[in-house]
Order: C-alpha cells, then structure tokens, then sequence
C-alpha cells in the first residue's frame, strides 16, 4: 500500500488507474541504506529510477568538500535519476544518502514491460518530463543578476502602494513633527478659543478619538507593508541561491575541462618528446621555505 500511495503522489504516474499502480507498485525493488552511503556516482551507467520511502538524500555534483555542489535535497514522496529509465547516457550527477533511508527501484525493464501494455500511460511520463526540462532550461537561461523586488512593484495595486506608502511616511520625522504641530495647533486653537468657544475644549476627547482612528488605520497598513517585504526578501533569496547554483555549476565544468585540458596537454607533450628523442623529465623536486623566509 505504501508503494501505491508514493507512485500516486508522483506527477509522472498521475492518471493511472489503482490496477495498474498496484501492479507497477509490486514490482518495485526495496533498497535499504545507511546514512552517508553513496548511491550512485556522476558518470556511473545506470538503468533505474529511485523513489524515497523513508530518509532523506542529496543530489550533488562530486568534489572535495569544498567544491562539492549540492544541487537538491530529496525527502520522502520524491524521485530522482528517471533520466536513465529512458537513456543509456551516464549519470549526470550523483546520489548520497544523508540519513537512514529507505529506495524503491523502478528498473527500465519493468517499466518497458508496463508501457507495451499502457502505451497511453507513456505520454504522461513525457509530459513530466518535459516540464522538467523546461526549468532547467529557464533556470540555465536566465539572467546572472534578476531585479526580482522590481517585478514585484510593477504588479502592485494602488491600495499596495498606499500602505507602502503610509508605512514610509510613519518610520520618518516628518510624521513625527507634523503630529506634533498638528497637537500644538489644537491646543492653541480650544485654548485661546479662536474658534468660537472651543470645538474640543480640555481633555480633547474629539482629539483622542481621531488620533485612536489613525492608530487604528496604520496597524493593518503597517503590517501589510511588512508581509509584502518578507515577499521580496523571500523572492530575492531564491533569486540569489539560484544564481549562485549556477554559478558554482559553471565553475565546476570549468574546473573539470580544465582538467581534462591539462591531462590532455601532458599526454601530448610525453608524446612529443617521444618523438623528439628527449628522455621523459622527472617532476622538479619541491620548494621549502623556512622560517627565514623563501
């Protein structure tokens, strides 16, 4: 049952009859890992789908522990490496079990089994997979640097703007000493009774009222002006983890044709002394320093 629930939850096999997700379900394979135990590796050949069951792990690209690049967190109810149900292409990244964790495994074969049989089922499995590729493909393309706070005041309502508004003009001085002359004239004005014999004589019950209304009116306009901050910070910090995923994913295919680069230049050059007849040059020996200095 608990296999059922988890392909019913998952986009690819959405539509799918109970009949069917029972008899997929049952050919599932169980895999059980320890936390910290890697499940496959960038580059390996593989020919299977993972769903989470229990636990959780991580998408990575491999390196060091400081240029190793996590590029999602999985957790119970999600899948990973369904591109090699379709290709026989090596895996683009790899897969590391965080915690505890608990796999089933949906192999190419018994998925090809299923589909000879529901060939209808295969154009839900594209449609996924083609939303898939559509955000990486805008992840990809989109511009380094994304004024997102920008975008968002542009779709603002005037009654958006005005709480911004109200909100600004609290948090300033000048709201400050125009109440406090707007107070003084008041006083000045039922005092002194320039207006007949005081609309609002002492202690300014009309006064207070109209000072409790405004109290009243900037709390909500106050705290709708903080929610649509959060909103930008919100969307301002995915903007940047964004970014700086893709940065770091560029990084590391530079450091990695660099690699290669560099691995293909010294074959070539071995090659050419070879050639040359010059006998094969040992490494230079290392530079010490001491604490003198170099």
């Amino acid at each position: 049952m608990l296999a059922t629930d988890l392909l019913h939850s998952i986009p690819m096999f959405e539509g799918l009859a109970a009949e069917d997700l029972n008899h997929l379900a049952s050919k599932l394979a169980e895999r059980q890992l320890k936390a910290g135990e890697l499940i496959f590796n960038q580059g390996d050949t593989g020919s299977s789908m993972y769903i989470v069951a229990v636990g959780h792990v991580n998408i990575h690209l491999p390196g060091e522990a400081s240029r190793r690049v996590s590029l999602k967190d999985i957790s119970r109810g999600e899948y990973f490496g369904e591109l090699a149900l379709f290709d026989d292409k090596p895996r683009s990244a790899s897969a590391l079990a965080t915690t505890d964790a608990t796999l089933l495994e949906l192999s190419r074969e018994v998925l090809s089994a299923y589909l000879e049989r529901r060939p209808r089922a295969a154009m839900a499995i594209l449609r996924t997979m083609a939303e898939r590729l559509r955000e990486t493909n805008a992840m990809l393309s989109e511009r380094a640097a994304k004024n997102v706070v920008e975008e968002i005041e542009k779709n603002l309502t005037w009654q958006d703007r005005l709480a911004d508004k109200v909100a600004e003009l609290n948090g300033s001085w000048s709201f400050i000493l125009g109440l406090g002359a707007v107070t003084v004239l008041w006083m000045i004005l039922n005092k002194a009774r320039l207006l007949g014999d005081g609309f609002d004589p002492y202690p300014y019950v009309f006064f207070n009222l109209l000072l409790a209304v405004l109290v009243a009116l900037q709390g909500p306009l106050i705290v709708m002006s903080q929610n649509r901050q959060s909103l930008k910070d919100r969307a301002q910090a995915e903007t940047d983890f964004k970014v700086n995923l893709k940065n770091e994913v560029n990084i590391e295919s530079i450091l990695r044709e660099l690699g290669e680069f560099r691995a293909e230049a010294n074959l070539r050059l071995v090659e050419l002394e070879r050639r040359a007849g010059v006998p094969e040059s040992t490494p230079p020996p290392s530079r010490t320093t001491d604490a003198a200095g170099p």
